[in-house]
């Protein structure tokens, strides 16, 4: 039970540490809103560090309950590398989005993103959480949900 808890513990930590580097980096270019024409139906960009907090807590429980589940190990670290790279290339969109104001290739960023969510959700669903009945693929949905409100937002952007 210790363990299970240290493993939540880790998983959620490192995740929201993910989001908060990544917004921190970012910090001073966030006033995007100001230089471009955001799409009618975006949220206010008071939401989003609010909505990305809770989005990266339930993929840092979704992890541990992938680490913690009875799955083979080898689809364990499939859905677990999948898991890393998608908080990467999370990261990274930020950089190039706010940064580098490379909209054009952050769109393109946002597509991977969404694939590696969707097979993050798949691998949670299908391949680890039969054998132990959690929902750790299903809490992916919500991310992948926010994500394609991310990129309807980018392709305003970009085809301003």
């Amino acid at each position: 039970m210790k363990q299970k808890i240290k493993s939540y513990a880790f998983f959620i930590l490192s995740a929201l540490a993910v989001g908060g580097l990544s917004a921190f980096f970012t910090r001073n270019n966030m006033d995007i809103n100001k230089d471009v024409l955001m799409p009618p139906l975006s949220p206010p960009p008071i939401l989003f560090p609010i909505v990305w907090t809770i989005l990266f807590i339930l993929m840092g429980i979704s992890a541990a309950m992938i680490y913690n589940s009875n799955a083979p190990k080898s689809q364990k670290n499939s859905a677990l590398l999948v898991y890393t790279l998608s908080l990467a290339v999370n990261f990274s969109w930020n950089v190039i989005f706010f940064n580098l104001r490379a909209f054009g290739f952050a769109f393109f960023w946002l597509l991977l993103l969404l694939l590696y969510i969707l097979d993050s959700s798949i691998n949670g669903i299908y391949k680890v959480s039969p054998s132990t009945n959690e929902p750790s693929g299903k809490l992916f949905v919500s991310t992948f949900s926010f994500v394609v409100i991310n990129t309807n937002c980018t392709i305003c952007v970009v085809f301003d």
